[in-house]
């Protein structure tokens, strides 16, 4: 059976953040960070003498850095170690420092991020606006310099605030002023924000022009879940409000749509792939949440895909977009380096969302995906690991994708200098910080 989808014309235009707003200036995050961060896998488990190998704890976090370098995750890339909640005490000292659990920190902090510097890696930390963090412990109001202080002696690379027990409207002046501690300390940490998702939980409009010049990324939707509904959901939001969103990205500020949870036990392998992939179109983060001492090869071979991380990491910073939706049908598009007078390379995600139990296939024109460099386009698959060669923009290509799944594209664009400029001359010329692709025509097919 053959399904013809049509689509009106549509066009998008990607603003780059940077020519808009102000961004935070600590010479950090000028690509999407990654590393390992606890929450999402091990939570707020503090029970060491019966569950000793998965409590929050430092022989945990050291257990982690450990394999973030012998299994190769460093050499892609990962370089954080984060610690989130529950790492405290339940009082801070008599001089009103932040105290490590003494039973599950022995060594303290300091010493933790010494081990984690050890290794290579860097060394992130987690505290909360509020009175208290999330679970309980002691947040930072009341203690924002001396709490920045502390973590500059500590040697922290990266902190993370959220938002629990805190007024949404405090926020705007609240977050700013403990970036503003850290960074008098002088020592560079990347500053993660939980900002935005509270004042929009509370119906505010969140101040994103003051968010980017003080936060190096942030959260704005839902805690991520070990499930791809919770997936799904993030999906849509991100696709639904990706004109207000994308603006806001740019090399030093990310939107951070939370962890990737591949390798735990929600996801199937092509779920998997798909969370990897979208994250990459998205310029997200990539902070993996999995128990590395358990995780599967091919759930690790997905997280340490190079090609699809350098898509992540992309130098331009230009998160990527949904360019089309129907019928369970997606495809995501990213502007990438290298780039050839007006012309940018892709990173082009095509998602299945249907559940009938069948791959479906989609045919499509390159130039029906906004790709006119008369040159072509070098075209490979990033999870088959298969060249398509050089297409031109008349080319149809036809991908098989699984349900539930994901086919992961690039494009480069090919210079061949006389092609273009006749081309060039025979066309309008754009702005490419305003125009960055369009879609003109859909006109894709599911059999």
């Amino acid at each position: 059976m053959k399904m013809s989808l049509k689509a009106s014309v549509v066009i998008v235009s990607v603003v780059i953040a940077a020519t808009a707003v102000l961004a935070l200036e600590n010479g950090l995050a000028r690509t999407p960070p990654m590393g390992w961060l606890a929450w999402e896998r091990f939570r707020c488990n503090t029970d060491c003498k019966n569950d000793p190998d998965n409590c929050i704890s430092e022989k945990l976090f050291r257990t982690m850095a450990d394999l973030v370098v012998s299994e190769g995750y460093a050499d892609v890339g990962y370089e954080y170690i984060n610690v989130d909640d529950c790492w405290l005490e339940k009082e801070r000292s008599f001089s009103g420092q932040l105290v490590a659990d003494r039973q599950r920190f022995p060594s303290g902090m300091r010493a933790l991020a010494d081990y984690v510097h050890s290794k290579g890696l860097k060394f992130g930390i987690y505290e909360d606006f509020g009175n208290y963090t999330c679970a309980g412990y002691p947040g930072v109001l009341g203690y924002l310099q001396l709490d920045a202080q502390t973590f500059a002696e500590w040697d922290v690379d990266y902190v993370k605030l959220d938002g629990c027990y805190a007024h949404p409207s405090e926020m705007d002046r609240g977050y700013p002023e403990f970036g503003y501690h850290l960074n008098r300390t002088g020592r560079p940490m990347i500053y993660s924000c939980s900002w935005p998702v509270y004042q929009i939980y509370a119906g505010m409009q969140p101040n994103f022009s003051s968010i980017i010049e003080h936060c190096n990324l942030w959260r704005n939707y839902d805690d991520i879940q070990d499930s791809w509904k919770s997936l799904e959901t993030i999906f849509d939001y991100y696709g639904d409000n990706q004109d207000v969103i994308i603006p806001n990205a740019g090399p030093g500020h990310w939107n951070d749509p939370d962890m990737l949870i591949i390798g735990n036990f929600g996801l199937s392998y092509e779920q998997s792939k798909t969370q990897m992939a979208l994250w990459a179109i998205l310029a997200a983060p990539l902070l993996m949440s999995v128990d590395l001492r358990t995780i599967r090869p091919e759930y690790k071979a997905i997280l340490q895909n190079k090609k699809i991380i350098a898509v992540d990491q992309d130098p331009l910073g230009i998160q990527g977009r949904r360019i089309y939706k129907h019928s369970g049908i997606e495809i995501w598009a990213r502007p990438i380096t290298p780039t050839f007078q007006n012309y940018y390379s892709y990173g082009l995600a095509f998602v299945n969302r249907r559940v009938d139990g069948t791959p479906s296939d989609i045919a499509v024109t390159l130039q029906e995906l906004g790709l006119y460099n008369p040159g072509g386009y070098a075209v490979e698959d990033l999870y088959e690991d298969v060249s398509y060669g050089v297409l031109t923009p008349q080319t149809k290509i036809k991908v098989k994708v699984n349900p539930s799944g994901v086919v992961i594209l690039r494009a480069d664009v090919r210079p061949t200098r006389a092609l273009a400029q006749q081309f060039l001359e025979a066309r309008t010329p754009y702005d490419p910080y305003q125009q960055v692709f369009q879609v003109r025509r859909s006109s894709f097919q599911k059999k």
